[in-house]
């Protein structure tokens, strides 16, 4: 019997070895990819940590005090957006005792759980110090009211009569009401409530400043759950003069500005601060705030409350900021002759289109209007356009190919959103296809696949019958954030646990890494083109373009799924996720 129960704790064993073996294995190939650093098989001083990066939502608090419980920590770095991190311990013995120990072990963080696999490494990357160079025009003045105002301010604020609930915040207009649907204010319609008293005394410090030469007149409140934020954006040039003033109330929150020619600026707001926004950081830059519960921000030596110093050794550390409730108040002074910038490319007072656009429908707000668009602006799109859109849809991506060639033989594989089926071809004996589209589906037919129409929010396959599903260039086409989400879990319902999914969406960030994407190539000359073909009909396709993170945070709303790696991949952001239960 003692033989019997000892045979069984080696097998149990030799298992947890292979799987973690196995992690190991994977980890490195994507450090390989990414960081062009091998990982060794005899011990040295420094580890990669994978699944302990800021990408998996550990900050370097947290992943600090689990690795320095094995020895002194000579260096830590976390580099921004990655699913790993580098330790360098002050001795060997330090890091082979964390190799033991912590290998296959579990990281509870604050917001989820992770599962720690180690390797060594001979070298560790550097931090880039980097210095950050604002857009010109743009300043931030720290702490520039004192907490007994901020406390006023947010007191002064009355939620219950509040004109908008946007889906990513709270809004409340002042002096003149901001109207989303045309992006403009309706001058000659004041509204009833001037800019509040309480906030007088901050606009007459901004004056005696110099920071403004008057005072302004419109006041739009915004306040911002954990996870909430707002798309990036130019305050419409015609509605208003060009100082904005920005004051952050309550937590610090991370915005964004963008320059055309694909330059960013990752700015942290900390709370009671005052962003002025003049010239070309007003006209130019695009600003907006990603929606996450989580930041990526310089790190605070977590002995005293004083910022990193900004030497070149120590001002790169990075860790996560927890988003709390932000309030901001957007200062502007209504325009009333038109602008005159010296911007004419994203000026709506100077541009002159010689063609009028067509009328296209505002964002929906309810299921029903969200559905009316899809079927009008996809679902009749792809039955018009579905032979032509075959003909140009026959190279299949090839991360995809190999996803799809890497399952185990005899794998069931389900691909929601097949469109002319190019990756049906990949394995045609183990994957059934669907689609929306009638007429793509019709052509699949006739290819001689398994296919059916149907819609991804609803499919009539078997729950957890499948080994694998796609949705490549799918989830983009749905119009509301509760209908990209329900898309994902349906593909998670049909998934058997271990099981995976491999979901493609149209990136917003169509440059990355200073690469143009597939997408911009082709359409270099699409003007030249439009001239000679005026006669053509124009068919409008509603998207909605992912930004970074967004479909990870989107796939970390469900229960039961972990996201495996991440990825752009020619102008789409790309997840693999794993069900887990």
């Amino acid at each position: 019997m003692a033989d019997t129960v000892d045979n069984t704790i080696f097998v149990k064993r030799s298992k947890v070895k292979k799987k973690i073996l196995r992690k190991q294995l994977k980890a490195s190939h994507i450090l390989l990819k990414h960081e062009g650093i091998s990982t060794v098989s005899q011990p040295t001083k420094s580890l990669v940590v994978a699944n302990g990066g800021l990408g998996n939502g550990v900050s370097r608090q947290e992943l600090s005090a689990v690795l320095k419980e094995f020895g002194e920590i000579e260096r830590l770095v976390m580099p921004p957006q990655k699913p790993y991190a580098f330790v360098t311990y002050r001795s060997e013995a330090g890091a082979q005792k964390a190799h033991a120990q912590l290998n296959g072990k579990s990281l509870k963080c604050e917001d989820n759980v992770v599962t720690l696999y180690l390797s060594y490494v001979q070298s560790v990357p550097c931090e880039e110090a980097g210095s950050l160079s604002l857009p010109v025009g743009l300043t931030l003045l720290d702490s520039f009211v004192s907490p007994e105002e901020e406390a006023l301010l947010l007191a002064a604020l009355d939620w219950s009569p509040a004109q908008k609930a946007m889906k990513h915040r709270r809004v409340k207009h002042y002096g003149f009401e901001f109207r989303y649907d045309n992006n403009n204010v309706d001058k000659d319609k004041p509204l009833p409530a001037g800019i509040p008293a309480e906030c007088l005394p901050i606009l007459e410090r901004c004056l005696s400043n110099q920071i403004i030469d008057i005072l302004p007149d419109q006041l739009t409140v915004n306040q911002y759950e954990s996870g909430q934020g707002i798309p990036p954006h130019i305050d419409t040039h015609s509605a208003f003069e060009e100082t904005i003033l920005s004051l952050s109330l309550g937590a610090q929150t991370v915005m964004d500005f963008r320059h055309p020619d694909g330059g960013l600026v990752a700015l942290v707001l900390p709370g009671r601060s005052l962003l002025v926004m003049k010239g070309e950081s007003r006209y130019l830059w695009t600003h907006g705030i990603t929606p996450r519960k989580c930041d990526v921000v310089p790190s605070c030596d977590p002995q005293s409350s004083a910022p990193v110093p900004t030497d070149n050794q120590t001002q790169s550390r990075l860790t996560l900021s927890r988003r709390g409730t932000r309030t901001s108040f957007t200062f502007r002074r209504i325009r009333h002759e038109p602008c005159r910038c010296g911007f004419p490319s994203v000026c709506d007072s100077q541009r002159v289109s010689a063609v009028p656009e067509p009328s296209l429908p505002s964002l929906p707000t309810c299921h029903a209007d969200a559905a009316h668009l899809e079927k009008e602006y996809v679902h009749r799109v792809y039955n018009s356009i579905a032979p032509h859109f075959s003909s140009t849809r026959h190279s299949p991506w090839p991360r995809v190919c190999h996803f799809l060639s890497s399952l185990p033989p005899g794998s069931m594989v389900a691909d929601v959103g097949c469109g002319n089926g190019k990756y049906l071809s990949v394995n045609p004996e183990v994957i059934v296809g669907c689609d929306r589209s009638s007429a793509l589906i019709q052509i699949c037919a006739e290819r001689g696949f398994q296919v059916f129409v149907s819609d991804a929010l609803m499919l009539p396959l078997h729950s957890a019958s499948f080994d694998a599903c796609i949705s490549i260039a799918v989830i983009h086409h749905f119009s509301t954030q509760e209908r990209r989400l329900a898309a994902v879990r349906e593909l998670v319902r049909l998934l058997k646990p271990g099981g995976q999914a491999l979901i493609y969406v149209w990136a917003y960030e169509q440059e990355y890494n200073k690469q143009r994407s597939k997408y911009l190539k082709e359409q270099k000359n699409i003007q030249c083109v439009s001239k000679l073909r005026s006669s053509v009909t124009v068919f409008h396709r509603y998207y909605h373009l992912f930004q970074q993170g967004e479909l990870e945070h989107l796939c970390g709303q469900i229960t039961g799924v972990k996201v495996e790696s991440s990825y752009h991949d020619q102008g789409n952001w790309c997840v693999l996720v794993e069900k887990t239960a």
